[in-house]
């Protein structure tokens, strides 16, 4: 097991112990703020190539917070270090947080990263809203980004050959993506959103479509103040769910092993404000339900499932990882 600890650590977890030494050959992090290291993937080929992918924020020249950004790097891990590290994509997103820094591959060679809108609040008037940087596709604030497994852009890409707009985008409109997922059947990409006070969303994301942010909100701002009139304008994508008042959702996961077949197919989702994880119950792309399988009494980052079946997640304060699996099975 990989683990990723904020400050710029890779941590390795070996026979259900974790190494004590931290894998050296980790690239340099911004960690300060919402700044870390955030994402560790290997590669759907790791058996054969060994190359394991990062992400984290990227610190400037001059170690400023409004000179960071979101970047992509891999290395191969062979005799627990990382060796020929290779920076491969960084994100035209300057600021202060909501950095993103999901990654999940497609299985057909391609990748989707999350980029938050990097709290550009141009809030105010209906002009300040169009003009926002979730809504302009000449940077990356506020998109998921689809590459190449080696940072390239895919001809097939939504926005290739458009004047104006960056060809690695795949969607905009967001805010502060936490959580993205491949369903293994379908090949649906979910995506899990902050919203700001309340509005939290739960998305499938589609090819080259704009999710709304920050013309289309179901919150308000943390001060109680209205962002938009609107929850719904033409030309912009409905959540599948949305969390109003917010959980603070953060990593997700499509739960599909024979395990708990009666949970094939639904969204395993991770709250950070009330500490638990919730099974989300989808039919047909819909939520038609939910139930609290888990309650931390820590705020929940991250969930993963093994190959088993088992689910681990990742909590906060202090950082642990615990392991949930039926109480008739031993693991």
């Amino acid at each position: 097991m990989l683990i990723t600890e904020k400050p710029g650590r890779l941590r390795m977890v070996r026979d259900g112990q974790l190494l004590p030494e931290a894998i050296p050959g980790t690239p340099e992090v911004l960690y300060k703020g919402q700044g870390g290291l955030f994402e560790v993937v290997p590669h759907p080929d790791f058996n054969e190539n060994q190359w394991v992918y990062l992400t984290f924020a990227k610190p400037n020249a001059n170690d400023v917070d409004d000179g960071s950004t979101t970047a992509i790097a891999r290395g191969r891990l062979q005799d627990g270090r990382l060796t020929n590290v290779v920076e491969l994509f960084a994100a035209q997103a300057a600021g202060f947080g909501h950095y993103g820094g999901k990654l999940v591959f497609d299985g057909e060679g391609h990748m989707f990263l999350t980029l938050g809108d990097r709290q550009d609040f141009s809030f105010g008037d209906r002009e300040a809203l169009m003009a926002h940087s979730a809504q302009d596709r000449t940077n990356h604030k506020g998109v998921i980004v689809r590459l190449n497994d080696d940072g390239t852009v895919p001809d097939d890409n939504p926005f290739v050959g458009v004047d104006g707009v960056l060809p690695e985008i795949w969607s905009y409109g967001h805010r502060s993506p936490q959580g993205l997922a491949i369903h293994p059947i379908t090949g649906d990409l979910w995506e899990s959103e902050h919203g700001p006070r309340g509005g939290d969303e739960l998305n499938i994301i589609e090819k080259g479509l704009n999710y709304g942010w920050p013309k289309i909100t179901y919150g308000i701002n943390y001060i109680g103040t209205k962002i938009t009139d609107y929850t719904h304008l033409e030309g912009m994508e409905q959540p599948i769910w949305h969390w109003t008042p917010s959980i603070a959702v953060c990593g997700i996961k499509v739960y599909e092993n024979n395990l708990i077949p009666s949970w094939n197919g639904d969204i395993l989702v991770t709250s950070l404000k009330y500490e638990f994880l919730e099974r989300v119950i989808i039919k047909n792309g819909e939520r038609i339900g939910s139930e609290k399988i888990y309650d931390a009494d820590s705020r929940v980052r991250d969930v993963e499932v093994c190959p088993k079946g088992v689910i681990y997640v990742a909590l906060e304060d202090p950082g642990r990882i615990v392991k949930i699996f039926p109480f008739s099975k031993d693991f």
